[in-house]
């Protein structure tokens, strides 16, 4: 129980200063716990739903949350989200890692070459923004973290929007796919709700954190810690994919 509430709150904290839903971290940290990795999914949809609801809601409040912008993502992940059950059920573990590992890594190169500031925000068609979120919204839930952690490096790199902005609507993108997602993994097989739910309570404390955090410290060096973030969870991969797997 105690290191779960540890777990939660410390998750919370990269969630809101972040604008993903932790499963990056959670997951990984439950399986050194003894975890099965699709248990571990479960667990991580679950909190989700706390810390991108009470973090959007923060956001909102602060005047860094701009809806309309994401709203069409958002409904377009919640539709892709509903297919992340079965998908799950029905790939073995390795595959899901070596996908998002494959994804990540082109995220983390168009973020990271992605040095010019202050450029206009890119209108795109709102067909292709929904496409993005359904694709989104099917890949994360299906291997269990928030889609933030790839939508914030799209947001930025691709349409230009500004790394605060785009932290923040990741994490409102996170609502729309954990809901559908819970739905989805739970008509498909067991979540361990109990779980899932002391580390979503535990990081709702940490969610407050992150985000006072986050508007307080200068864009540049948090973009540079993002990209570090990522760094360490493409590093983590490659070695438990092809290292020690």
């Amino acid at each position: 129980m105690i290191e779960l509430i540890c777990l939660g709150a410390f998750i919370g904290v990269i969630a809101g200063f972040f604008g993903i839903g932790g499963g990056a971290i959670l997951i990984p940290s439950l399986l050194i716990l003894g975890y099965q990795t699709k248990e571990a999914i479960g667990i991580s949809i679950v909190q989700m739903l706390f810390s991108s609801l009470y973090g959007s809601y923060l956001n909102y409040k602060k005047g860094t949350l701009d809806i309309s912008m994401v709203i069409i993502i958002s409904l377009g992940g919640f539709f892709g989200a509903m297919f992340s059950g079965n998908i799950t059920s029905n790939v073995s573990d390795k595959t899901l890692e070596i996908i998002f590992l494959i994804f990540i890594t082109i995220a983390l190169l168009k973020m990271f070459l992605k040095t010019t500031q202050n450029v206009v925000q890119k209108d795109v068609n709102k067909a292709i923004l929904f496409i993005i979120g359904f694709i989104l919204g099917a890949l994360s839930m299906t291997i269990g973290v928030g889609g933030g952690l790839l939508l914030v490096p799209i947001l930025v790199g691709f349409l230009n929007v500004e790394i605060k902005k785009a932290i923040s609507a990741g994490l409102f993108f996170i609502i729309f796919s954990s809901i559908s997602g819970v739905i989805s993994h739970s008509l498909n097989r067991g979540i361990d709700f109990e779980s899932g739910v002391i580390i979503g309570l535990a990081s709702l404390g940490g969610v407050y954190i992150g985000i006072l955090f986050k508007d307080k410290i200068d864009s540049k060096l948090q973009k540079k810690l993002l990209l570090g973030l990522y760094l360490l969870i493409v590093i983590y991969l490659i070695n438990r994919i092809f290292i020690n797997g």
